[in-house]
């Protein structure tokens, strides 16, 4: 893996296209050029990542393994037990609950915009006009201390407890490179409905042809991968509830 370097990168992408795009649909096109295409994008058929999760100053193992048919699972690694705390088969979504020390399927609101998140595999920006997404630049914004275009992404509502929820987050794309330094939404439901999150993405770094962050945070706590994984090896029981898993035929891909 190299690095990616924003010099290099702003060559690649072309520094007058850079310096002159002034529209939303532009810095788009620009940014899935820039981490490797969007036609090598769609070849993706899962990813990989492993790293840890610094909570409060507690390294945790983790890992995460997201497929383009849905499956998906996060786990850690706490007190050398592997425990999946988000889990789906694609159709179900489950959750560890920590308090209760037990598996419990998500509500059918969220498990279903849990999964209709999922089908924006690998990249949001994707055919977003044929998703019926759309893009609008903000204007231009100075984080941690370089110059940003700021992107607002408009995604299709979610309707949660009958309460329609509007989806809608913000990119702040470099100008010199295109790639995106932070993310920023707001929490859709739970405890911390409302609230704006944060994420910040650092240390690009090339697989196999595209470009990954390989550090961002999440609610205070900094994720840091050490190997990301394209097309990974999966079975089916990997995505199963525990005690179905046993009785899940292993099937590879």
């Amino acid at each position: 893996m190299k690095t990616l370097k924003l010099l290099v990168l702003a060559l690649i992408v072309g520094f007058s296209t850079q310096v002159n795009a002034q529209t939303a649909e532009e810095i788009v096109a620009n940014y899935l050029e820039a981490i490797g295409g969007e036609e090598n994008l769609l070849k993706v058929k899962g990813i990989k990542m492993q790293g840890e999760l610094n909570a409060q100053g507690m390294k945790i193992p983790m890992e995460t393994v997201t497929m383009k048919d849905g499956r998906m699972y996060a786990q850690i690694e706490f007190q050398g037990k592997k425990i999946k705390q988000l889990f789906t088969d694609g159709t179900k979504v489950w959750m560890f609950n920590m308090m209760a020390q037990a598996v419990e399927e998500m509500p059918a609101d969220e498990t279903k915009m849990i999964l209709e998140e999922f089908k924006d595999f690998p990249n949001p920006f994707i055919n977003y006009k044929d998703k019926g997404y759309s893009v609008e630049l903000m204007g231009t914004e100075t984080q941690e201390g370089t110059e940003c275009f700021k992107i607002k992404l408009t995604k299709k509502p979610h309707t949660i407890k009958g309460e329609v929820v509007p989806n809608i987050s913000f990119y702040y794309f470099e100008a010199d490179t295109f790639v995106p330094i932070l993310t920023e939404a707001e929490v859709p439901t739970g405890p911390a409905k409302g609230q704006l999150m944060k994420t910040p993405l650092s240390d690009y770094q090339e697989v196999d042809g595209l470009y990954f962050p390989f550090s961002t945070q999440v609610q205070g706590m900094t994720m840091t991968f050490t190997s990301i994984t394209l097309n990974p090896e999966v079975v089916d029981a990997d995505f199963a509830k525990p005690e179905e898993a046993e009785k899940t035929p292993v099937i590879k891909n």
